[in-house]
């Protein structure tokens, strides 16, 4: 597995002031779904971050996308040839995106072993992610990148929103309680991205996220019987939306990216303060559940291979004697 290299006289990345050890760079994981610009986000922040003489390291996972805007240091496209998987395994288009997918993921430890080679000498690692969603989100290998990640790097989810797409409530709650999902399946810093505000402004989507009157006053405009029922749920999200960073993004005009990287950060923190400890925990009672097991299988085999305790077999005394008196 090869990568494209970036700029040999990339920055260094910073050291953490209070222990001297270098800091790990953040993986920003983009994720949406098919039309809310995630990959013009990819390359609008990667853009940014190299403007500003910080290349990041981009590694995109759509093994579809037909060309990319950006450079990308690591391409699931050189590696799997979706099209070829489709054909060879009688696949429909997410089928074979899955199964790329999968292919690619038995090659991860190579792509983590090319990040560390650079991690020193980049600000962020980008990854882009399929646009079917939930092809990464729930598959197993899309589970296996992410876990994979987190163990190792600052890991933070920037889930993209279509903002003129969720006007609606209907649309609204239905994009929260995909990000609920997300959050919960991933359990890592997360961080929503309405993109697009440079045709519809995202402040509506703020008010129905902190004021449950003006989401109730959206609502009484909707006599469908999906009413009440998003009714109900705004209430339960009510929680979610406390623990939540949002930032508004044009991926066009670039107006919000530096309100996007400063939630970054502060969701990088918020990684190595609460979620670290508790991946660390999960790791430790893995590999001891790992060892216990492999302890117990080794206990039932030399059990197995134990042999009873032989029995003397008695001398035929009359056979000796013969054998003694001829010889």
């Amino acid at each position: 597995m090869s990568e494209s290299t970036t700029p040999a006289t990339a920055p260094v990345a910073p050291a953490d002031t209070t222990t001297g050890i270098r800091k790990q760079p953040p993986v920003i994981l983009c994720i949406g779904m098919a039309g809310s610009g995630k990959t013009t986000f990819m390359q609008r922040i990667n853009a940014h971050l190299h403007a500003k003489k910080t290349p990041p390291y981009v590694v995109n996972l759509d093994p579809a996308v037909g060309q990319l805007p950006f450079t990308a240091n690591i391409d699931i496209r050189d590696t799997v040839n979706y099209q070829e998987v489709m054909k060879q395994y009688n696949l429909g288009p997410n089928g074979g995106i899955m199964t790329s997918l999968n292919l690619f993921t038995t090659k991860f430890d190579q792509v983590l072993n090319l990040v560390a080679k650079r991690a020193e000498s980049v600000s962020h690692i980008l990854v882009d992610t399929p646009g079917q969603i939930e092809i990464f989100t729930w598959s197993a290998s899309g589970a296996i990148i992410t876990d994979t990640l987190a163990a190792t790097y600052p890991t933070v989810v920037a889930y993209i929103i279509d903002t003129p797409r969720t006007t609606a409530p209907a649309t609204f709650m239905s994009n929260m309680l995909y990000a609920c999902s997300i959050l919960y399946k991933t359990k890592l810093p997360f961080i929503l991205v309405f993109n697009k505000t440079d045709v519809v402004s995202h402040e509506f989507a703020m008010e129905w996220m902190t004021d449950f009157e003006k989401f109730q006053e959206a609502l009484s405009q909707d006599s469908s019987y999906m009413s009440s029922l998003m009714n109900s749920m705004s209430l339960v999200l009510d929680e979610f939306y406390q623990h939540l960073k949002v930032v508004g993004v044009s991926a066009v005009t670039g107006n919000g990216v530096d309100d996007f990287f400063q939630a970054v950060e502060e969701a990088a923190e918020e990684y190595e303060k609460d979620y670290k400890p508790e991946i660390e925990r999960m790791i430790r009672e893995k590999l001891e559940k790992e060892e216990k097991a492999r302890q117990k299988q080794l206990n039932k085999l030399m059990e197995d291979m134990k042999v009873a305790p032989g029995t003397e077999v008695p001398l035929n005394k009359g056979n000796s004697l013969s054998r003694e008196g001829m010889s």
